[in-house]
């Protein structure tokens, strides 16, 4: 069997008796980063076996970890930080074990998404969640596609590039639009910041000595304008065609 299991997001308390129970009966752990997964389970004085297992290795690692599950091994994965597959490596050991029969579980919990859209006050009875946004190419045709949608819509992003997503969130969204910035989820130095897409920017700018740390979540407003939701309800796709050169 094949379990994911959700971890905290920052405050340790939050993980639910049945993950730990699993964590416990597993005979593997695999982990995003071994040392962070270690800290949890120090916590909880759990002392399963645990393997690496990321973006980087996942492809190479993949047989053999199915050949352990058919021997009938009870296999957890985790993140570093909320449940696994949602941005973070997940998808295809999944997508594998499902393939060859495998049983495979994901217990709910801990995942930023969802206390961050609920706290922004925008509404959330129907958003869409992008995640983390290309680098380079095709980052200008995501931000596009989200400008136009009649809905809120959520990010992902890192501390040295938030200034700059959103600077370009302004330029298609407007400066006005409503948006939040929310960063360590549930840690001691938890923050949130409800503003304009302007204000927002012209107060993560003056972080010239990059003191602003941690993943952080964008949440933002929908587009209000009546014509450009009526014509992303009757064209959806239009807004996301890809064009050569988008950086």
């Amino acid at each position: 069997m094949l379990a994911l299991v959700p971890t905290p997001i920052g405050n340790l308390e939050d993980i639910s008796l049945r993950a730990l129970r699993y964590l416990r009966e597993a005979e593997l752990i695999l982990a995003e980063d071994t040392r962070v997964t270690k800290k949890l389970l120090a916590h909880y004085q759990i002392e399963t076996t645990l393997w690496s297992y990321h973006a980087h290795n996942e492809h190479q690692t993949i047989p053999n970890l199915i050949n352990l599950l058919q021997s009938g091994k009870k296999i957890v994965l985790v993140s570093d930080a909320g449940t696994p597959g949602i941005s973070d490596p997940g998808f295809l050991i999944v997508r594998e074990a499902l393939n060859v029969g495998m049983e495979v579980e994901c217990l709910p919990g801990a995942c930023a998404l969802v206390p961050a859209i609920v706290v922004s006050g925008f509404p959330c009875d129907k958003f869409f969640f992008e995640g983390f946004l290309p680098h380079k190419k095709g980052k200008q045709t995501r931000v596009k596609f989200l400008s136009s949608l009649p809905h809120t819509f959520v990010l992902y992003e890192s501390p040295h590039r938030l200034v700059k997503t959103l600077k370009m969130l302004i330029d298609f969204c407007g400066a006005e639009r409503p948006a939040a910035v929310i960063r360590e989820l549930s840690k001691l130095h938890e923050e949130k910041h409800r503003d304009s897409l302007a204000n927002l920017y012209a107060y993560f700018s003056q972080d010239k000595d990059n003191k602003v740390r941690g993943e952080m979540v964008i949440v933002v407003a929908a587009n209000s304008d009546k014509k450009a939701a009526e014509r992303w309800e009757n064209n959806p796709n239009e807004a996301d065609e890809e064009t050569d050169g988008d950086e």
